[in-house]
């Protein structure tokens, strides 16, 4: 497996300090209602998200997740600016407003969503899959789950048909012991997730994803060996959110004693101890890059206070496509409608 170099340490954490700072802040933000609606945060996880998606040939490859979705596009070169503002549902949003906490999208990134529907993204990540296989590209799909997607129907259909056909997709199960307020061992009878993969005749691994020196170095393995053999895996990455699920989520479902053995195993504070063990920083690095990050999320949140609310006029852009002339309903009929009604008739 390849390790990953001195010279990637450092960017790594870094890369994990702003998901972790930036989700930190998201939380505090939506407790004083500058944006409403879900918010699901990554806190805990960071080292999933860094470790996968910098194996990847970022930009080309395909990625699509779930309603976890803030942290993911950052590392895969989405400004904070753009996500913060599309929290706020700002005009300057990455879908402009559009889609809010749990519908981030980046056309340069090649993020296809996040997705509120539970397991929802399975088949699009199969459908990907088929169209890079169809196409004949040098790519592969990474398709992210929360642990409670393996129970869906559509996961399975997923599954059944990127086995069939040997489509260059990676699902990833991003095992953080709940689904929601429910422990996964209470919900599916195996004792490791990975094991689904047998049912469809399909690789499967275990990654350790608090430690995001292994999880790089593994998934580079797995990602190429799909790329050149084009059939898929199911990848369970164990990891643990030190957060609720929601910001609604009061967490009786799990003991305080649990989540401080958890901070214990934090995957800043082992990149950190490493790179400490190293001597390729010190901890006056370490507090320089806090208030570097501290800087640039306080930027992505005054960008996002100061930006503007999507015109009403816009309700039915990119919602609709023009139908044949003659029709009586269309889009230019609605834009109309949304436009009289932001004039005030």
């Amino acid at each position: 497996m390849p390790a990953p170099t001195n010279d990637q340490l450092i960017p790594f954490y870094k890369e994990m300090l702003l998901g972790r700072r930036i989700e930190e802040r998201a939380g505090q933000l939506y407790v004083q209602q500058k944006f409403s609606g879900f918010c699901h945060l990554y806190i805990g996880q960071e080292a999933v998200s860094t470790g996968c998606l910098n194996a990847l040939r970022k930009g080309e490859d395909y990625v699509i997740g779930g309603y976890r979705d803030h942290v993911q596009p950052l590392v895969l070169g989405m400004t904070p600016r753009a996500m913060m503002a599309e929290l706020y549902g700002k005009a300057t949003g990455c879908v402009r407003g559009k889609g809010g906490s749990m519908h981030m999208f980046s056309k340069e990134g090649r993020f296809l969503g996040g997705h509120g529907i539970v397991g929802g993204q399975a088949p699009l990540a199969t459908g990907l899959a088929w169209k890079i296989k169809s196409n004949k590209e040098d790519l592969v799909v990474l398709c992210f789950l929360g642990d409670a997607a393996i129970n869906q129907g559509q996961f399975h259909e997923a599954m059944n048909m990127a086995a069939i056909w040997n489509l260059p997709v990676i699902f990833i199960i991003e095992n953080n012991l709940y689904g929601m307020g429910t422990a996964i061992k209470r919900t599916c009878a195996l004792d490791k997730l990975a094991d689904r993969a047998k049912g469809y005749n399909m690789a499967q691994a275990t990654v350790d994803g608090r430690n995001v020196l292994n999880t790089y170095s593994q998934m580079t393995d797995i990602i190429e060996n799909v790329r050149k053999t084009s059939k898929p895996i199911l990848v369970e990455i164990e990891t643990y959110r030190l957060r609720g699920h929601s910001m609604s989520d009061p967490q009786h479902y799990r003991s305080k004693e649990e989540v401080e053995q958890e901070r214990a195993k934090d995957c800043l504070i082992l990149l950190k101890d490493e790179i400490l063990k190293r001597k390729l920083a010190t901890e006056e690095d370490f507090e320089k890059w806090e208030e570097e990050t501290a800087e640039v999320v306080e930027d992505a949140v005054t960008f996002a206070d100061e930006s503007p609310n999507p015109e009403l006029s816009e309700l039915w852009d990119f919602v609709l496509a023009p139908e044949p002339e003659g029709l009586v309903h269309n889009a230019d009929m609605y834009r109309a409608q949304a436009e009289a009604l932001a004039a005030g008739h």
